[in-house]
């Protein structure tokens, strides 16, 4: 069942397209890693998606139903969750007071939290601000994910971890994804690391949709990833 369908979008900053002509779709249970260099519009890509930056051109479809013009709120209301870059938790405020702010009973969201990820357990009183990186990179997930939701949008979450921290929160993923039957869309810039989890592969190029295909397709294609991430035509 296909539960995120982009179509033809484009979308970017004060007139200026930096993604055009994007379509592809994401279906219940499946990872879908989109790739590129930095600068190639993955982020700006997701952020439309979500509703947080507008879109020029295209569609964007939740379950079937149109929301290319509605605002954040709405399509998260509607099944679409977004872990930007930046993590989105509240520094100040300790783990469990940020898995309290959560539209559900906050000791169920908190226990949830703890079920899909236990280091979380005795960071509970910490500051979000005074975890490492990869402590972050589990609250702002856990956060999200005991939502539920049925589209999930990771924006690099691998950024400055490391590489056991990044091998848990990968495979928190791919478990959510797999038992629960969300649908991935997850922004990576080492390909590597998307491609081991994922089953599609979207891969941008100067703002432009080099390829779409299973991740295997893009695996046995290296010369495109080698023409996206260091310039050059295919």
């Amino acid at each position: 069942m296909t539960v995120l369908s982009v179509e033809s979008l484009a979308a970017g900053y004060r007139g200026v397209r930096v993604v055009r002509g994007i379509s592809f779709s994401a279906d219940a249970g499946v990872i879908v890693a989109v790739l590129g260099a930095n600068g190639a519009g993955k982020s700006t890509l997701l952020n439309a998606i979500a509703g947080v930056l507008g879109v020029m051109a295209g569609t964007v479809r939740i379950r079937g139903e149109e929301v290319t013009g509605q605002p954040a709120h709405v399509r998260a209301r509607k099944g679409l969750a977004l872990v930007p870059q930046d993590r989105g938790i509240v520094r100040r405020l300790t783990v469990a007071e940020n898995l309290r702010l959560l539209p559900r009973r906050a000791g169920a969201a908190v226990d949830a939290a703890i079920e899909l990820f236990p280091a979380l357990g005795p960071l509970l009183s910490r500051p979000a601000g005074l975890l490492s990186g990869g402590e972050q990179q589990m609250l702002a997930l856990a956060r999200v994910l005991v939502l539920e939701p049925p589209v999930l949008l990771v924006d690099e979450m691998s950024a400055g971890l490391a590489p056991q921290a990044v091998e848990r929160l990968f495979g928190a993923v791919r478990d959510v994804a797999e038992r629960r039957r969300t649908a991935v869309v997850l922004v990576e810039q080492h390909a590597d690391l998307a491609l081991g989890i994922a089953q599609r592969a979207l891969v941008l190029r100067h703002g432009e949709q080099a390829m779409w295909g299973t991740a295997a397709d893009v695996l046995e294609h290296p010369e495109v990833l080698e023409s996206t991430y260091l310039g050059g035509t295919r």
